[in-house]
């Protein structure tokens, strides 16, 4: 039984399909209920990658048969001593030693390159959710690895979307919200909100829950922002934005984004949301997330389900997302390796 890995270059289609089917087999194995993997937004992460990253995939061949991937997310701007992890194996060719010689292959492409950790996202059984096979806990812990931040995804049934208490959410928002106005926008943020984004975005690995992360805050500028719209483009990404304008001062102080693809399209992701430490407590989260909500639907009839990932630990957006209907689905951890 003879493992090989080769690379995968970002214009070799024929590697990139098979990393994608490879993939595609292992979610629907492990998280059937899961979206379908689309494949532009997959292809997308070693052709078109995001800002101040640099993507390095392989491919993993079990007796010449494709049976695993590694995909690895270099950065070069902040935390610049770490990297991306991502590493599938096909449900087929598993406990044949094709995961840990990817891994071994990736801890040494990154020593190579001077990095000293790596990050991972690994999911889990939910206590009363839909079981979830525990080999990726396993394998993580028998790397190494240390589970440094719990969260859980939580999913939006659009189907069954109780109107009424959308309703009764969005009074209390606005009537707390005295001094703000809603304002939206498609895909490109608009040039007179772009440095407001910027901040906000910026923002996000300083006010968010980090568990036992180490992780340093990005550096977030109107150009970063530009190049991970550009890519996101390019993968063929929806987006669907609101933010919350305080009228005194001109600037937007809270902002949420639900993101679609080309396939499927019942499924949204929704992405971040934020708002301001001196612009809480007036329910701004809570009222950019339902006019965005209703903003999408509006533009989205075929939208029937959104997922969204929270640390356990981030009690109010929690509670602000369980309010417009979000369920727990299943736990998923991220996972930070010294190598």
């Amino acid at each position: 039984m003879a493992i090989t890995i080769t690379p995968i270059r970002a214009d070799d289609p024929a590697a990139i399909d098979e990393a994608y089917r490879i993939a595609v087999a292992a979610v629907a194995a492990d998280i059937p209920d899961f979206p379908p993997l689309c494949p532009k937004r997959f292809t997308g992460n070693i052709r078109h990658p995001l800002p101040a990253r640099v993507p390095i995939w392989a491919l993993a061949r079990l007796d010449g048969v494709p049976a695993g991937y590694l995909a690895l997310d270099l950065y070069l701007i902040d935390n610049t001593d770490g990297s991306g992890l991502d590493l599938m194996v096909h449900p087929a060719y598993r406990r044949r030693g094709v995961g840990r010689a990817l891994h071994e292959y990736a801890v040494r492409l990154l020593r190579e390159r001077g990095r000293k950790w790596s990050l991972s996202s690994v999911v889990s059984t939910l206590p009363g959710g839909a079981p979830r096979p525990e080999a990726g806990t396993a394998f993580a812990t028998a790397m190494g690895a240390v589970a440094a931040l719990p969260e859980v995804r939580r999913r939006l049934d659009v189907t069954r979307l109780d109107q009424g208490a959308l309703d009764a959410a969005l009074a209390e928002a606005r009537d707390r919200a005295t001094g703000y106005r809603v304002v939206h926008w498609q895909q490109h943020t608009p040039p007179e909100y772009l440095a407001d984004i910027a901040y906000l975005d910026g923002r996000l690995l300083m006010d968010a829950p980090l568990g036992d992360l180490v992780l340093e805050p990005q550096v977030v500028d109107a150009e970063r922002i530009r190049g991970t719209e550009r890519a996101l483009d390019a993968r063929g990404r929806r987006r669907y934005h609101h933010g919350a304008l305080h009228v005194d001062s001109g600037r937007v102080v809270a902002w949420t984004t639900l993101d679609l693809g080309v396939s499927p399209s019942w499924h949204a992701f929704q992405q971040i949301t934020i708002v301001d430490p001196e612009h809480r407590g007036r329910r701004l989260g809570l009222l950019v997330k339902v006019e965005n909500l209703r903003y999408t639907l509006a533009h989205e009839p075929g939208l029937r389900a959104v997922d969204t990932f929270n640390a356990a630990a981030n009690e109010y957006m929690i509670a602000v997302n369980e309010r417009l209907g979000f369920r727990p689905v299943d736990a998923w951890a991220d996972w930070q390796q010294t190598i």
